[in-house]
């Protein structure tokens, strides 16, 4: 894989990294889907279980050749595992369903790759190949990676409940717009908001950053894992700086300093 994005699991448990041109879609509870949404290669979705036996992984390996007569052993990077391929059918076209299962440790793991008959396997193994654990007690650096999932959902969630307070609040339509940062700055001046009231704080911050995306080119949204920090935050791709919500609002309450959205808005710019 010559370029990819690193992809860190919530709870910081295990990373990998996956094809540049991929993204991350909703894969179920407990499982992780990739997959390039333009160009077509592949569904990449894999799984990880966490035992209680040391060599949980490997078990799992040695397991999975025993009860399944189409998997056999092959190794993916540095990794043993067990692995099968099942020929479907769907709308007329025939695809396979590549699988395998791998661990490290007292981790297993469970990856698999839909793709088109005949077509090529590399990229979903140099996935599982990239594949690390991220151990408990150990102090790893803060990391910024391509925005996950689960972040996006805590970025639709803060909007939707500043949109909504300002309809109740203030009867007024909120389209994510410059001009709507007087309308959560009354909201703040109303005297509506609990000082403690933190995920709201943070929401008002997320939101202005939202605003932000919209009116100004080169910022993306990433996620930051810091120790047990994994939020939204948003770079400028310019010069690589991160802007964090939480500091934007929240962290000026909390130390009894007044919010200013205007300013703060006009700062970040």
């Amino acid at each position: 894989m010559n370029k990819g994005k690193k992809f860190i699991a919530p709870g910081a448990w295990f990373s990998m990294t996956y094809p540049a041109d991929w993204n991350e879609f909703e894969g179920g509870e407990d499982s992780f889907l990739f997959y390039n949404a333009d160009d077509w290669d592949g569904n990449f979705r894999i799984s990880a279980f966490r035992g209680e036996q040391a060599d949980y992984g490997q078990a799992t390996v040695r397991e999975e050749l025993k009860k399944s007569r189409r998997a056999q052993a092959v190794m993916v990077g540095d990794f043993p595992c067990a692995y099968s391929c099942e020929i479907f059918t769907e709308e007329g076209e025939t695809y396979e369903n590549h699988q395998w299962v791998t661990g490290i440790g007292d981790v297993a793991f469970e990856a698999s790759f839909a793709t088109s008959q005949g077509a090529s396997i590399r990229k979903a193994q140099e996935v599982i190949a990239s594949i690390q654990l991220r151990y408990p007690g150990v102090k790893y650096h803060p990391e910024t990676i391509p925005v996950r999932l689960m972040e996006i959902y805590q970025i639709d969630e803060a909007y939707d409940w500043v949109q909504s307070e300002i309809k109740k609040q203030l009867k007024k339509d909120f389209r994510g717009e410059e001009s709507d940062i007087r309308n959560m700055q009354q909201i703040i001046d109303n005297g509506s908001l609990n000082p403690r009231k933190r995920d709201a704080w943070i929401a008002l911050g997320i939101t202005l950053c939202v605003i932000l995306t919209n009116e100004v080119d080169g910022v993306e949204w990433r996620t930051l894992i810091d120790g047990s920090r994994e939020v939204p935050v948003l770079m400028n791709l310019a010069n690589e700086k991160i802007i964090d919500p939480m500091k934007l609002v929240w962290s000026k309450v909390k130390n009894g300093e007044s919010v200013n959205l205007t300013e703060t808005y006009e700062h970040i710019i």
